[in-house]
């Protein structure tokens, strides 16, 4: 888990400071498969400003999953490039609106803050192209390597006045 302090930075209202940032990432576990973020730790840009009213969190970081397509199962990478930015009123009175769920006594949570980034980027379906076929779904095999079709079975003559009594 990272945190970041930011009484390190020692910044006045009206200032702005950046700080390069290694996120340490944990795997996220996405329809019963798991996705390993790539590199871990992630660089980052954190850039802090301080206002009157409050402060401006922002992080940069590219970051790619690494892991199976929901289609064929074969390996899959999304990249990410995430540009965040949060804000945390000096005063907010209970105003949740006005406060960061990331900043807890003046440290920043920026594991827990990527991690939900990473997974409100996430598309429905993490694939290894976007023509990707799948598996067959009577056979198991790979449609990506081995297109085919399989014939359809002829039905057992002992169902046919059931097939004739369906079709009325």
């Amino acid at each position: 888990m990272t945190n970041f302090d930011l009484r390190t930075l020692r910044i006045r209202s009206g200032d702005q400071a950046r700080e390069h940032v290694e996120i340490e990432l944990e795997p996220l576990v996405l329809g019963g498969q798991t996705y390993e973020p790539r590199p871990n730790p992630a660089p980052a840009e954190l850039s802090v400003t301080r206002a009157s009213s409050g402060t401006v969190l922002e992080l940069a970081l590219d970051v790619s999953l690494e892991g199976p397509c929901f289609r064929c199962l074969a390996d899959a990478e999304l990249p990410l490039s995430l540009r965040l930015r949060e804000y945390e009123a000096a005063r907010p009175e209970g105003d949740d609106d006005l406060r960061t769920e990331y900043l807890e006594d003046d440290r920043v949570d920026l594991s827990a803050w990527a991690r939900d980034a990473i997974a409100l980027a996430l598309p429905d379906q993490i694939l290894c192209r976007p023509d990707c076929a799948g598996l067959c779904p009577v056979c198991g095999k790979d449609l990506n390597l081995e297109p085919h079709e399989h014939v359809e079975e002829r039905l057992d003559p002992r169902w046919a006045k059931l097939s004739e009594l369906r079709q009325e």
